[in-house]
């Protein structure tokens, strides 16, 4: 593998990033600790943007065009969202980078990139 591609393409692209989207969900959906974040949304919506948003995260294609993640979290942050659900969601996304085979490095890597929107999801970052 190039260590010197970006983690998109060390993922696979656009395919192995909607396939752990779609795994993502299965396990978020099934969470109990997170689960009652997404009654009610559009998850077709939702897995679209969150496929958009990864692929410009790990260094693909820009073409996320949703909301920062302070004011897509906001109402989330107001029901309650805390760093505990954020914990959960991480810990889900890489479960889900380990059933897709994942090389652990390039999880870390992951792990990494979602860390740095903690603040802004948790609405404690300047937006």
């Amino acid at each position: 593998m190039d260590t010197n591609s970006s983690p998109f393409e060390q993922l696979g692209g656009a395919a192995a990033v909607e396939a752990a989207v779609d795994n993502f969900y299965g396990c978020v959906l099934a969470d109990v600790r997170i689960r009652h974040f997404f009654e009610g949304v559009d998850m077709v919506r939702q897995r679209r943007m969150q496929a958009a948003f990864l692929t410009v995260a790990f260094g693909g294609p820009n073409h996320y065009s949703g909301a920062g993640m302070a004011k897509a979290h906001a109402r989330l942050v107001a029901d309650g969202l805390n760093d505990s659900h954020f914990d959960a969601v991480v810990e889900n996304l890489a479960a889900t980078l380990r059933e897709l085979s994942i090389a652990d490095g390039l999880i870390g890597q992951v792990a990494a990139i979602a860390e740095s929107v903690r603040g802004d999801v948790l609405g404690r970052s300047a937006a």
